[in-house]
């Protein structure tokens, strides 16, 4: 027996440490197929960060095309309710009635919803849509949507005066600061860690019902620490907002993984243990931590305006 002792353990620090099976993943259905960013390079991206964590698996629903016909947009009916969490890379035409009620329904009885990035930005006119992302930009945003929110002394402010809703500068690498340690989202991260070039959104508006700010970055537009990762509870559902991932060289950043990763969980579940170990090149305060994917047809950034 006392030969087998090493073999047992062995074999029962694999189980523990070993990817949980297919069967046994958390199904998360990414929807994109219109967007005003490249959906198309960013998807599979999206797809990577999360299967390679070993915790989820990954589907992914592409919408018509924009112009589509009504038949098309009749056949598109993405079942919401087969899968722990759907993540939104999308931001084009305003989706058919019943999938809009649909997706409302999902959440408000407990699924979980990702936005990234422009997924914030929207459909300005899907009232229970914007309470679901808490605050949103563009698409004729402005005071009349509700407040502009950031972070200021620690505190969350939520400025009521007129002006439209969102902005962001030129892209370019920027500090993430986590406001808030407790949360199994940022729980364990550094205080302040650099992301790769993004855009660093800013003035976002919105009805900012029941939204935690967890991150923020500090913006060369408003000088205002501008949210960068939120949690909003919507009816039973958990939401996970971050406005990181303009393009997939934003999205190839450790930073972006993790918090993706840990963002899904929690909104799959409420809490985080299959994602919450920090990896060792998680980015620091002054160095980024880019994450390379074989075989992805990088996007280029644009050249710096002179």
């Amino acid at each position: 027996m006392s030969r087998l002792l090493p073999s047992l353990l062995a074999l029962a620090v694999l189980l523990t440490f070993a990817p949980a099976s297919t069967e046994s993943r958390m199904r998360v259905l990414v929807i994109d197929g219109q967007n005003n960013h490249k959906w198309d390079i960013t998807t599979p991206v999206l797809k990577h960060a999360l299967e390679s964590s070993g915790a989820f698996s990954v589907e992914v629903s592409t919408t018509p095309a924009k112009g589509a016909d009504a038949a098309a947009w009749e056949a598109w009916n993405p079942k919401f309710t087969d899968y722990a969490v759907v993540v939104s890379n999308y931001n084009g035409e305003l989706w058919p009635e019943k999938v809009r009620t649909a997706l409302d329904a999902y959440v408000l009885a407990g699924g979980g919803f990702v936005a990234v990035h422009a997924a914030n930005n929207s459909f300005p006119e899907w009232q229970e849509y914007n309470r679901m992302i808490g605050v949103g930009g563009w698409g004729g945003r402005d005071e009349n949507s509700g407040p502009w929110l950031y972070v200021k002394d620690g505190r969350l402010f939520r400025d009521v005066s007129p002006g439209k809703g969102g902005a962001h500068g030129p892209q370019h690498e920027f500090v993430v600061e986590v406001v808030n340690e407790d949360h199994p989202v940022t729980r364990g991260l550094p205080k302040r860690w650099l992301h790769t070039r993004d855009e660093l959104y800013s003035r976002l508006r919105g009805p900012a019902e029941n939204v935690e700010i967890l991150a923020a970055a500090r913006s060369d537009l408003t000088a205002e620490l501008e949210p960068s990762l939120m949690v909003i509870q919507h009816g039973k559902g958990r939401v996970f907002h971050t406005t990181l991932g303009h393009a997939d060289y934003s999205m190839l950043c450790r930073g972006f993984y993790l918090t993706l990763q840990r963002g899904a969980e929690w909104a799959a579940t409420g809490d985080v243990k299959l994602t919450a170990a920090v990896p060792a090149d998680f980015p620091t305060e002054d160095k980024t931590s880019p994450v390379a994917l074989e075989g992805h047809p990088k996007q280029l950034p644009p050249e710096p305006k002179k």
